[in-house]
């Protein structure tokens, strides 16, 4: 089912699925929740599936100047009050929506029992890549969308020569084009000034499970198991013949390992 919540005056765009224990999937950037499709089939069977488009995002306004990972991930456990969801949630987020995740589980502890990290990154940007961020956040707001799919999609997907390869790199170049420029540059402006959470990575208590395409290349295989390494109640999964989008590419491996992790 899809919903539109009012959370604190934004009109939240979120797909509501199914009954049971609640995972909250969380998309990456610039998309939004139709990335996770073949995990809201899937786990909606078994769980209640919570998969919103975030603030700007999609079918959700409030776009901003600039939003942060902790605004984010505020948005999400108000989004949570409103449904109302009570119970701890396991919290799963691909790319950026992993940058929310460290911040969901720093602000909001009582809210996640389980956390799934997809693709994503422990560090900080550097000041060459944060530079970079702030340039395409005024390129875009001029010219539109067009330059951030142009840079991104070379990086997003492994090489593949199966039939339904075209239509998954389609379906995401749409999302790309179809987002809202204030809502990319916001964004772009909020991840070149997120902090860098690996030091606190020990001292994560929650069972985590590390998820990456072994193709690859924004957020390395290697340095993906080297976060998984340093929290001391993860597991690493890769997942072959993927790439950075692995929960699209290869959906029947990712929600195995999910499956696996959730029970």
């Amino acid at each position: 089912m899809l919903r539109e919540v009012d959370v604190k005056g934004v009109r939240f765009r979120v797909a509501d699925e199914g009954e049971g224990p609640v995972i909250l999937f969380v998309h990456g950037f610039p998309l939004n929740y139709t990335m996770w499709e073949a995990q809201i089939a899937e786990f909606s069977r078994t769980h209640r599936v919570i998969a919103p488009d975030l603030r700007g995002f999609g079918g959700t306004d409030g776009a901003l100047y600039s939003v942060s990972m902790e605004q984010f991930a505020d948005d999400l456990a108000d989004l949570l009050e409103a449904l109302p969801v009570r119970v701890p949630v396991t919290f799963c987020g691909l790319s950026m929506g992993g940058y929310i995740g460290w911040q969901f589980v720093q602000r909001h502890p009582s809210r996640v029992s389980k956390l799934i990290i997809c693709d994503s990154r422990a560090a900080a940007d550097s000041p060459e890549a944060a530079a970079n961020r702030l340039k395409m956040a005024d390129i875009v707001l001029r010219e539109g969308p067009e330059p951030v799919a142009w840079a991104m999609m070379p990086k997003l997907f492994a090489k593949c020569s199966d039939d339904h390869c075209p239509a998954i790199i389609a379906k995401v170049r749409e999302m790309v084009m179809a987002s809202n420029p204030v809502a990319i540059a916001a964004a772009h402006r909020g991840m070149a000034v997120r902090p860098d959470v690996t030091a606190w990575l020990p001292s994560l208590q929650l069972p985590t499970l590390i998820i990456c395409g072994e193709h690859d290349a924004i957020s390395p295989a290697a340095e993906m198991k080297s976060i998984a390494e340093q929290i001391p109640n993860a597991a690493f999964v890769q997942i072959p013949n993927a790439g950075h989008m692995a929960p699209m590419e290869q959906p029947e491996l990712v929600n195995a390992a999910i499956r696996q992790f959730v029970g």
